[in-house]
């Protein structure tokens, strides 16, 4: 059935894609394909993420003035892509000599506008405040009955700025753009807060999301759309590129404030809003053709990913793109026949395509020989290739060789163990070189924060794929992914955990249990709880001391470990105890 176009129906579409940062003629081939498909949908409005055109986040690229200059030019090429409609993309712009983070609102060829953003965040993985000014107004755009705002990220995270300021103004619909990171659960937060912000402007919320994967950030789209009683019309995939579609009769909005005396008191007493807002008119006609029938993949329901599902699909979605974006095609990975090789290996098959992974051996004269059949029979099960590379000849050279250092104990020790762990890094990075995978490390973040890993050793790679994945979580996702289709052997999941560098040994020989590690960390790595508080919360005093020894000594290696997938607020190797130029290489 066609929909009969009214001039109180105004059809919207998010489009939540992936740019690639510094990929300017890619960015606008993807933008161009997005807005033309949204507008032979019927889209009036097509909105795109944050700094889209440039990718997100740019880092000190926006230090660079021919990197500006060519968003700029990358901006004008999009002048014509939708003209008879409005197309608002993400830009940093430069205005009086300024360089703001701004939505650009295109239509019939020219730039009507370039909106500034305003609350600029500047903790976490944020950093705005290097390179961006805070806009200092804000623009409500008129076109035929439809008064509509558009603010970027953190504006809407705050109750009073740009978005309080075009409500107290009167607008149907605001439209927020996004290059919103990933952790765990955070879909939950946002919505939460998004819907309280729909309810208190009374109007029309559409929140449009990145997806993707940008060195270690990883975004989850999940972009939402609201009415003014902030209740959900429409959601994007979670970790997918995707195009929603909705349509919005205005007419809900004047009715949200009839109803309600408190928006009309709220106008009275902020005539004059806490951050100027100027009227710009959209230079289109009001569309009064007939609406197409909506098909059902555009508009039909998502379920946002919640859980170990959620976190393994951010763990799939970051190493795809990281091997991706920065050249690769390939990945090789040591197989140990452990629970963190093989999880390791499922996702790199899973982002990459078994095909493109290799899993090698490298067993030691300690390694059991259960270890080298469950690599085995990972490797036959994924569908990846598989060799083995014994290191033992080389392993009894560097001994013979350190021998007059006195490098010969009778009994292997730390040193030892470490001299193994560096052989299977050099035969790993070897290969990489020679054949040109990434190298994909495999260390668990229960491990990388006490120090229990070696540098250069099996600390050697391109990307931590656990970096931020806590021992208990490994096997959990692990149990996931054999949910699904059943890959890792039983074994990996019964055997206590061991690096296998000397007879016997076992990693609570070194670390304590992991059922109580993983919530220490937890406590004191991402929560900042103090000594004191982690004993009151039943920790053995013993425990807490050789814990925090060891998470405290260990920053020398964290600063060395390759970048990983950030799946936490702060992230393990991302916080406090890092200066800002870490935060984003590892």
């Amino acid at each position: 059935m066609v929909v009969e176009m009214t001039r109180d129906t105004w059809r919207i579409a998010l489009a939540q894609i992936d740019p690639t940062v510094g990929d300017f003629s890619g960015n606008v081939r993807l933008i161009r394909e997005r807005a033309r498909e949204a507008a032979q949908l019927g889209a009036h409005i097509v909105a795109f993420p944050e700094l889209v055109i440039t990718g997100y986040p740019p880092e000190d690229l926006l230090l660079k003035v021919s990197f500006i200059d060519a968003a700029r030019r990358a901006l004008h090429l999009l002048l014509d892509a939708i003209p008879d409609r409005v197309l608002i993309v993400g830009v940093p712009w430069v205005e009086s000599g300024i360089l703001y983070n701004g939505a650009a609102i295109l239509a019939r060829g020219e730039i009507v506008a370039v909106v500034p953003k305003h609350h600029l965040p500047t903790y976490g993985v944020f950093d705005e405040d290097r390179y961006f000014a805070r806009g200092s107004h804000t623009f409500r755009f008129l076109w035929g009955n439809l008064r509509f705002g558009v603010t970027i990220c953190e504006d809407i995270w705050y109750p009073i700025g740009p978005a309080s300021s075009l409500a107290t103004r009167g607008i149907d619909l605001l439209v927020n753009i996004n290059g919103s990171p990933y952790h765990r659960g955070k879909w939950i937060q946002r919505q939460v807060m998004l819907q309280t912000r729909a309810a208190d402007a009374g109007c029309y919320l559409a929140y449009v999301n990145m997806v993707g994967g940008q060195d270690e950030l990883v975004f989850d789209g999940n972009s939402i759309v609201l009415d003014p009683n902030g209740t959900i019309l429409a959601r994007g995939t979670s970790f997918e590129e995707d195009l929603i579609v909705v349509d919005l009769p205005i007419t809900r909005v004047l009715s949200s404030w009839l109803h309600d005396p408190r928006r009309r008191w709220l106008a009275r007493a902020e005539s004059q809003p806490a951050l100027p807002v100027v009227d710009r008119e959209i230079p289109l006609p009001v569309p009064g053709e007939q609406l197409p029938p909506l098909p059902e993949s555009v508009q039909r329901p998502r379920t946002p990913l919640e859980g170990v599902a959620e976190v393994y699909q951010a763990l799939v979605t970051g190493v795809r793109d990281y091997v991706r974006k920065t050249g690769f095609r390939t990945a090789v990975i040591g197989l140990s026949g452990g629970i963190d090789s093989s999880l390791t290996a499922c996702i790199a098959a899973d982002a990459l395509g078994p095909e493109n992974v290799t899993g090698l051996s490298m067993p030691s004269r300690y390694s059991s020989r259960h270890s080298i059949e469950d690599a085995e029979e990972l490797a036959r099960n994924l569908g990846i290739r598989f060799l083995i590379v014994p290191i033992e000849p080389v392993h009894r050279v560097f001994r013979e060789v350190l021998a007059p250092l006195g490098n010969q104990p009778e009994e292997p020790d730390v040193a030892d163990e470490n001299l193994q762990a560096r052989i299977r890094g050099t035969i790993l990075m070897t290969y990489s070189n020679r054949f040109g995978p990434i190298v994909l490390t495999t260390g668990n973040k229960s491990e990388m924060a006490c120090g229990y890993a070696t540098l250069y050793g099996d600390m050697a790679g391109g990307f931590a794929v656990l970096k931020d994945v806590p021992k208990l979580l490994v096997y959990q996702l692990a149990r996931y992914r054999n949910s699904i289709s059943p890959v890792i052997p039983e074994r990996a999941f019964v055997k206590p955990p061991s690096a296998e560098l000397r007879p016997n040994q076992k990693d609570v020989d070194t670390l304590p249990p992991f059922e109580i590690l993983d919530p220490l960390l937890e406590l004191y790595v991402e929560q900042d709880l103090s000594r004191e508080e982690l004993i009151r919360h039943g920790f053995d005093p013993e425990i807490v001391d050789r814990v925090i020894m060891m998470v405290d000594r260990a920053e020398y290696k964290r600063r060395q470990a390759a970048p990983g997938v950030k799946l936490t607020p702060r992230a393990f190797g991302r916080d406090r105890r890092l200066p800002i130029a870490n935060w984003f290489h590892g």
